[in-house]
Parts: C-alpha cells; sequence; structure tokens
C-alpha cells in the first residue's frame, strides 16, 4: 500500500475525519471516510464564543482523530477549520487545546479557500470534462455556487438562503397549509435571483445534506451508501415527487421515510424546495449528486503537491 494522507475537517456541527491512499492506477481510495457530529458551534450564534464544553469536546474528538490517523501511517493529518473557527472570538483558544492534546496545529481557511477545495472535490471525483460547470452546496444557512469552465472557477458566491430560514417563514405548521410551498418558492427564486444566480450551464453539480439525502430517498436507502450516491442522477420529476409527498405528510410521517435522516425531517421540504428553484433557474431537467466535499479536495490536492 502506497502512503497515506490524512485530513480533519473541522465544522460547525460536525468534525469530518478522511484518510485516502493512491491506488496503482493513480486514483485515490478511501481508507476511512467518518464524521463525529460534535456541534463545536453550540451556543456560538449568542455569544461570539465557543462555550467551554464543546471547545473541549470538539478539541478531544480531534486529538483522537489525530491518534487514529497516526496509527493507520499518517504521520501529519492535515487539520482545517471553517465558518465555527473564523467567526469565533476565542478561535484561538481551541486551536491552543487542539494542540495540547495532540502536537498537531489546526489551520483556519477562508471561504474562497473553501470554496476552491470543494470545486476541486467536485472535479477529482466526477468526469466533468472541458464543459461549463455549476456547482451548489445548500445548507441550514446559505447557498455557495461556483461557475466554472473544466478545471477552472469562474465566480464564486454564497446566498443567504437555507433551509433553516425557509422553514421558519413557511412551513410552521405541521402539514403544511395549501399555498405555503408556492410562497416558499416565490421567496427562494426572488433571493436566487438577487443573489446572482443565472445563465445556462451543460453541467448542474449538487452537493450537501440536503442533496444527499434527496438521493438517498430516491434509492430508499436504509443504510446511507456514498459510493450509489455519487455521481448519481436526480430528475426535476423526481423532485417535484419529493417535494409533493414531503408536503403531503406531517413531521411523525416524514420521520418514518426510508433513506430520510429523522434530524432532517423538518427541513427537507425547504431544501427541495430551493434544489427546484436551482434547477429552474438555470434551465436544466436534472442534475449530478456530489457524495465528496472539502476533505476529499483537500485530499486530492495533498496527493498532487
Amino acid at each position: 500500500m502506497g502512503a497515506l494522507r490524512a485530513v480533519i475537517d473541522v465544522g460547525t456541527n460536525s468534525i469530518k475525519f478522511h484518510v485516502a491512499k493512491q491506488m496503482d492506477d493513480g486514483t485515490l481510495g478511501t481508507v476511512v471516510d467518518e464524521n463525529d457530529i460534535a456541534r463545536l458551534g453550540e451556543g456560538l450564534r449568542e455569544t461570539g464564543l465557543i462555550a467551554p464544553e464543546p471547545l473541549e469536546r470538539n478539541a478531544q474528538s480531534v486529538a483522537a482523530f489525530v491518534a487514529r490517523a497516526r496509527s493507520l501511517g499518517a504521520e501529519k493529518p492535515e487539520i482545517v477549520g471553517t465558518m465555527a473557527l473564523r467567526t469565533a472570538k476565542n478561535a484561538d483558544a481551541f486551536i491552543a487545546r487542539v494542540k495540547d492534546l495532540s502536537g498537531a496545529t489546526l489551520r483556519v481557511i477562508g471561504g474562497e479557500e473553501e470554496a476552491r477545495l470543494s470545486y476541486l472535490a467536485v472535479m477529482s471525483g466526477l468526469p466533468v470534462g472541458d464543459g461549463e460547470l455549476v456547482t451548489f452546496d445548500t445548507g441550514g444557512g446559505s447557498t455557495e455556487f461556483v461557475y466554472g469552465k473544466g478545471a477552472s472557477m469562474l465566480r464564486k458566491f454564497s446566498v443567504t438562503l437555507g433551509a433553516v430560514r425557509i422553514t421558519e417563514e413557511f412551513f410552521r405548521e405541521d402539514p403544511v397549509i395549501p399555498g405555503a410551498v408556492e410562497r416558499a418558492e416565490a421567496e427562494i427564486v426572488k433571493s436566487l435571483k438577487d443573489g446572482g444566480v443565472s445563465g445556462r450551464t451543460d453541467f448542474l453539480v449538487g452537493m450537501g445534506g440536503t442533496v444527499t439525502s434527496l438521493a438517498s430517498v430516491k434509492f430508499k436507502m436504509a443504510v446511507y451508501d456514498p459510493d450509489i450516491v455519487q455521481g448519481s442522477t436526480l430528475t426535476l420529476d423526481e423532485i417535484n415527487a419529493q417535494i409533493a409527498d414531503y408536503a403531503g405528510k406531517t413531521l411523525e410521517q416524514r420521520r418514518a421515510i426510508v433513506g430520510l435522516q429523522p434530524k432532517r425531517a423538518d427541513v427537507i421540504l425547504a431544501g427541495a424546495c430551493i434544489v427546484r428553484a436551482i434547477c429552474g433557474l438555470l434551465g436544466v431537467a436534472s442534475f449530478t449528486v456530489s457524495d465528496r466535499g472539502l476533505r476529499h479536495g483537500l485530499v486530492y490536492e495533498l496527493f498532487t503537491k
């Protein structure tokens, strides 16, 4: 087995641990891909600080992943922090605690760098070719877009539109009331247009929890399988059917849907509406799902340096 590279991605909600090796044909093979939903951002929005308990819990989790990386033979895991550590006033205290526990240094990366690595993850994981490409990553609070051509990123931006806000504004009732989906979509389309989403593309790629959940529901996965999700296609007809299904069900009924994480049941309708609006604005009838994220892009870069 060739050399191993390890990445630890410390996010607001979860810490992701990814170890890869280079295969004989030059592609990268996954050795470990796990996450720990350790919630570093707990209470951060209210205080601007990482509270003592999440700080310690997450630092211990990072240290445990560092120890595992070393036991596998990846001596110098790359540790990166994103949004929570960009905004927390006491990010230095967390970085120092990680250093104390593991001897390893955590690097905080900016939003532009995060977008670049996510784009690289798509490029390394899908046969994109030289055509025009748009990637989107829709989360709880924002949706990131990258417009590119082949390996070149042309434009990247973030729209403050996510599944949590739309759920709170339009889908409070259980089940949702008639007309709520149409009102939500009018707001979503306006936000996306105002944010700069326009044009046409040869290839649309969706990533992030909403999109992988829609794929998981499509394939009725009781146990999530990233290999089936990666590179799969979602059509507008399939998204329309899922939206109608979610809108017609109570929260309790949604929690029973095979392939949908119960904790995502409240926000999946809003997420699906955002995805449908993106397809409409870009004039596509289907898109490709990427299960890859920042950690895959960073590992790819470590092997190609």
